[in-house]
């Protein structure tokens, strides 16, 4: 059997040990713990959850620049329950898109002030027992994968496997896709007249939705709000859905408070996930998070999107050995790639190469590696691109050599227990 573990990985445990042990030293002055969320079937009956995002959001509990706070989390679909809550592995489910995403929060960090930089260091994460993935018509490329499929995964300390792709253990190595603060006032406005704007033209875009909303009076059929409350969907400049598997126990992320008391919520958490999430999910879970906080006065420009820190090790791969594919612009004369109707160009179809379009570099490095995954492991497209999703990284290999950038679909090798 593969030891999935590598030595940079035990390192890196006694990182994480070692900062939650500063940190309590550090704040021994204050050793209590602000607990959110994590009560009632589901978000809109948990009181310290939100589905959506506003400036008018009440905060549901305060808590001082570092004091440690415990954040209870949902999957994305807030169809497993908090973590304490899951007794049983979860039967095939489905669930409303208005659902999507429920985050633990909002906290108010106490003296935090418009225009303030919040750091937040995550301390520790404790995986729920059961998590789930989806793949198929969905995600990144879904023009090239039929049908729909649903993956239950059993998770411990060390790897996720699942009955639904045999022979594939996923090292552990789990983050909040979502680490967020409140839009200003300002902010909310030019977010949601940019994206109302790229909707009119085709564009892809999650607009808002009252469905399920959470909170009901603000955000919810006949809310205050109800037509002006963000999807959590896509990340912003607060933060938001980043889904950057780096932000692991040990990292500290970089936000910008647009409103007092900034508006801390936490989300989405994944057990794993590949560079991309390209069938659209990872492995998703419930979990419990620590983090600590610190308030910057005149802390770095955000104004592009926030900035994160950490140790090294959490950028190689979780493997001794991998397999890669690489990506060029170029496709098939008559093609125009789904993600590209909406602009309604005379000209893409009529091309064979398009110059320096790094979605479609990695639109075939995707490709590529399932189709690898399926000639050499004997997996269905289904299941290639769920792994895909949890474990292959898309990297850029340069950006210079025009026409044709390069994207590289990196595959660790030790996932695979297979005979």
């Amino acid at each position: 059997m593969i030891k999935l573990l590598t030595p940079a990985y035990r390192n890196l445990e006694l990182l994480v040990v070692s900062l939650w042990l500063a940190a309590s030293a550090v704040h021994a002055a204050d050793d209590s713990v602000v607990v959110v969320g994590g009560t009632g079937d589901d978000c809109i009956e948990d009181p310290g959850c939100v589905n959506r995002l506003h400036p008018d959001i009440p905060m549901v509990v305060s808590a001082e620049p570092g004091q440690t706070i415990l954040f209870h989390t949902r999957d994305a679909r807030d169809a497993l329950g908090a973590s304490v809550q899951q007794t049983r592995e979860p039967e095939r489910f489905s669930s409303d898109f208005g659902r999507v995403h429920p985050i633990t929060g909002p906290v108010d960090i106490s003296g935090a002030s418009a225009g303030d930089v919040l750091k937040v260091t995550i301390l520790r994460i404790e995986p729920g027992p059961y998590a789930w993935s989806t793949g198929g018509s969905s995600g990144f490329v879904p023009d090239l994968i039929d049908g729909q499929s649903q993956v239950i995964w059993r998770l411990n300390g060390d790897y996720a496997e699942t009955d639904d792709i045999p022979g594939v253990r996923i090292p552990n190595a789990s983050f909040p896709g979502i680490v967020t603060t409140l839009p200003g006032r300002s902010e909310h406005r030019r977010m949601l007249e940019r994206e109302q704007a790229l909707a009119e033209v085709g564009g892809k875009v999650s607009l808002p939705l009252t469905d399920y909303a959470d909170p009901e009076a603000l955000c919810g059929p006949g809310g205050a709000a109800a037509e002006a409350c963000l999807r959590t969907i896509p990340p912003r400049e607060h933060g938001g859905n980043m889904d950057i598997r780096y932000l692991q126990a040990g990292v500290s992320v970089y936000l910008p408070c647009f409103v007092d008391g900034c508006g801390l919520a936490i989300g989405d958490l994944h057990y794993a996930q590949g560079d991309g999430e390209v069938s659209g999910t990872a492995i998703e879970m419930s979990a419990d998070v620590w983090v600590s906080t610190e308030l910057l006065k005149d802390g770095p420009d955000l104004s592009l999107g926030p900035h994160y820190e950490g140790p090294s090790t959490l950028l190689d791969i979780p493997s001794r050995r991998f397999y890669a594919v690489t990506g060029i612009p170029v496709k098939n004369e008559g093609e125009v790639p789904p993600d590209m109707q909406y602009l309604q160009s005379d000209v893409t179809a009529g091309l064979a190469n398009l110059s320096n379009d790094i979605n479609l570099a990695a639109r075939n490095a995707v490709s590529g590696i399932v189709d690898y995954i399926v000639n050499t492991y004997g997996y269905n497209r289904q299941q290639a691109y769920i792994i895909a999703s949890v474990a292959v990284d898309l990297r850029i290999a340069q950006l210079v050599d025009a026409p044709n950038v390069g994207v590289t679909a990196i595959l660790p090798l030790d996932i695979f227990n297979q005979n």
